[in-house]
């Protein structure tokens, strides 16, 4: 079974391998605990509808030419590996952190765009009351975050991030805002139609 320092000691080999960025992941999803994963699956879903693929062996990319990896990096319980994991994010390859985390001491996002910076960092509270940690950050150290639970956004947001250096990736983000516009107009148009009861009958 891994140790704290195992990991720790894995992304700093990473960080000194000097791979290839298009071989490594793009974006890196953390969160402190497991137990956030069903509020951040969102982001997993985002970036999968964007065709970006999950990279489990940094070592070892799959097809796909965009990729996200996750850990679970406690600020309170593990605040080494959150160090390493924010001191190693540009040496490892990636271009943006979406990182969740809930309670009323929602550090982990903070945190992160304090030692990752200048990487972005989006913030994901994982619950309401996570919302004033996570977003408050001093003026000099920015945070990107979206509103609570949110974290399908979070990994849109990651995707615009790169969508600036990558003409598929804006590609991607046009034809799904286009899909979406194309359910509004079906909706708005069959209530028309329709009418109410119609509509509700469909």
């Amino acid at each position: 079974m891994p140790t704290v320092q195992d990991l720790i000691d894995r992304l700093e080999t990473e960080a000194a391998a000097d791979a290839d960025p298009e071989t490594t992941p793009d974006v890196g999803i953390v969160m402190g605990s497991d137990s956030d994963l069903p509020t951040m699956e969102g982001a997993y879903d985002a970036l999968s509808e964007l065709g970006f693929a999950e990279q489990t062996d940094f070592h070892d990319a799959p097809d796909a030419r965009f990729t996200f990896e996750s850990y679970v990096v406690s600020a309170h319980r593990t605040p080494e590996l959150m160090y390493a994991y924010g001191e190693t994010a540009a040496a490892r390859g990636l271009d943006v952190i979406v990182a969740g985390a809930g309670g009323k001491s929602a550090d982990l996002p903070n945190m992160t765009a304090s030692i990752a910076y200048p990487i972005p960092v989006i913030g994901v509270p994982v619950q309401e009351k996570s919302v004033d940690s996570v977003i408050g950050m001093p003026t000099g150290a920015p945070i990107v975050a979206v509103d609570a639970g949110k974290s399908f956004n979070a990994g849109l947001s990651a995707a615009q991030v790169l969508a600036r250096e990558h003409d598929e990736i804006e590609e991607r983000l046009v034809d799904y805002h286009e899909d979406l516009k194309g359910g509004v107009a079906d909706v708005s148009a069959d209530l028309h139609d329709l009418g109410i009861d119609g509509f509700r009958d469909r």
